[in-house]
């Protein structure tokens, strides 16, 4: 498993040298709802309006990552959110979940918070994650069964179980809609920041308490950060308490998650349900 890890390490940080040539440089960018692409100066102008970007260093990196983990492993199965779909994966025992650039909202808008996110999954359970961000070099890493691992550095899970003690991370765009108010008084503070990748590893590497989605979510978006949550201890399931598997024909994952310490886990997962 080592040798796929740090093969998988190796691909995240050439990956995010490349997205660095494109950082707050000039790239193309489109809606994925529409047509046309155009220049960055353009994207950043809509980043208050409900669009879902896709730049040419998320088509870039994912060449990138396409090329040295397949090339290492081309019997493994291959999903990411910049590939188009096939359904030969489904016969895969394991396939690589992968999201190039997570946070392609906040690469636009010249925000440090996104990641290069790849996971390994066999038979639809997460066996290896890597995490890594271009800016400030931090990765975060796990292995089944090995724990998980902030720059190189043993960690695990927050142990705090009242919401009046804990912060929890959540979304940007879900903040700004609202959907988090009724929210606000269980928990000491909610911190909105982008990539729920980033998040789920800030949660696995005790960085924060908790994080929670009120939006549906697809496997490259977390899969990589399922195994670094189960590894540090924790748990992930969606919102209103079902376990989580990938490589499924729908990678869309509903109708949004937490992740934490079990404890708090099931406690998030009451007090949505009672919301």
């Amino acid at each position: 498993m080592k040798d796929r890890l740090n093969i998988a390490m190796s691909a995240a940080r050439r990956a995010g040298a490349l997205i660095l040539e494109f950082y707050e440089g000039d790239y193309d960018v489109r809606d994925k709802n529409q047509s046309g692409p155009h220049g960055a100066a353009h994207a950043r102008s809509l980043r208050d309006a409900d669009y879902d970007p896709v730049t040419s260093a998320d088509r870039a990196a994912d060449d990138g990552l396409r090329h040295d983990l397949r090339q290492a492993f081309p019997e493994y199965g291959w999903l990411s959110e910049e590939t188009r779909d096939t359904p030969h994966r489904l016969t895969n025992k394991r396939v690589w979940v992968v999201d190039p650039i997570d946070g392609t909202k906040e690469f636009v808008e010249g925000i440090p918070n996104f990641v290069v996110s790849i996971g390994l999954i066999e038979k639809g359970i997460p066996i290896l994650g890597v995490i890594h961000n271009p800016i400030n070099k931090n990765t975060y890493t796990a292995i089944n069964g090995g724990g998980i691992f902030f720059n190189g550095n043993q960690t695990t899970i927050s142990d705090k179980t009242e919401f009046s003690q804990m912060s929890m991370l959540n979304s940007r765009s879900e903040t700004r809609q609202g959907l988090w108010e009724s929210y606000i008084p269980h928990f000491r503070k909610l911190i909105p920041i982008g990539s729920i990748a980033l998040k789920l590893a800030m949660v696995a590497a005790h960085q924060t308490d908790m994080v929670a989605s009120l939006k549906p979510k697809n496997e490259w978006d977390i899969c990589a950060g399922h195994c670094l949550i189960n590894e540090a201890g924790g748990a992930l399931l969606t919102i209103d308490g079902k376990e989580i598997t990938y490589n499924n024909p729908n990678t869309l994952i509903s109708p949004g998650l937490v992740a934490g310490n079990k404890a708090s886990v099931d406690k998030m997962v009451r007090l949505y349900s009672n919301d």
